[in-house]
């Protein structure tokens, strides 16, 4: 038979009892992952420093084209990358809106089992957290390793769907750093959103190495090239010569492999 409660309710009717949380288990836990995060950061500069000389893959984030401008000014696009455990973010550009450049490289050292890069558009943001436009996944292909330069627009996803936001500009190459070295720029920063909606939450360290000088082409240099290559823009031209770090003959054979 079942029972009825007649009358009024307890204060504490279907209230489930939650033990109170101890703060002594709070400290625990964070000095736990400060301690997690300071072993992480030390093997990470190992990482770079024991390494100069090898070979980086360098990912040159060039522009964008976007389908839609969110908010009632124009978009502050920047955008990050993930490569393995290693977050890098290219600067803002400031009034992009749907047709934001960058033309930034990075360089980072190859990992085992890492064959893909994770891209997000974000839109910075003054009042409030900077909203994430758009997103892609983008497969490290093999020829990239044996010498080849690859430039490709990826389809973006975001609000409008998949595939559907619009497309990025990305330069793949494999090459070694410039001679005079490179050196690591190490930030802790608090914990982060979920990269790309996925279960998986980001590292809290970044890590940018970055050349000590960005080579420049000068304007013989450039026209040169362009005589040689009438068809392509400036700015391509350019970005491939900072990818190969300031070699004209890789610039031209670069160049060779894209117009193929």
């Amino acid at each position: 038979m079942e029972s009825v409660y007649v009358g009024d309710l307890p204060n504490d009717f279907l209230r489930l009892d939650v033990a109170p949380v101890d703060d002594s288990t709070n400290r625990l836990q964070q000095e736990d992952a400060d301690q997690q995060a300071a072993m992480a950061l030390q093997q990470s500069m190992s990482y770079m420093q024991g390494d100069r000389d090898r070979n980086r893959l360098n990912i040159t984030i060039v522009q964008a084209r976007l389908v839609k401008n969110y908010g009632l000014t124009r978009m502050d696009p920047y955008v990050r990358l993930r490569v393995g455990h290693c977050v890098y973010e290219t600067q803002t550009d400031p009034n992009g809106g749907k047709t934001p450049k960058w033309h930034k490289t990075v360089q980072t050292l190859p990992q085992e089992g890492v064959n893909q890069i994770n891209v997000e558009i974000f839109d910075e943001c003054s009042f409030k957290m900077d909203e994430l436009i758009a997103w892609t996944t983008i497969p490290i292909p093999n020829q990239i390793y044996k010498g080849v330069t690859i430039e490709q627009w990826y389809n973006l996803t975001g609000k409008q769907g998949p595939n559907n936001e619009g497309t990025i500009n990305i330069i793949l190459s494999y090459g070694t750093p410039p001679s005079l070295g490179l050196t690591s720029s190490v930030m802790m920063l608090p914990q982060m959103p979920k990269f790309n909606n996925s279960s998986a939450s980001l590292t809290p360290i970044y890590i940018q190495p970055s050349a000590p000088q960005v080579p420049t082409l000068s304007a013989e240099d450039l026209k040169q090239i362009q005589d040689m290559f009438p068809n392509m823009d400036k700015e391509t031209v350019k970005t491939v010569f900072e990818a190969n770090n300031g070699n004209k003959d890789l610039t031209v054979n670069s160049l060779l492999q894209l117009v193929d």
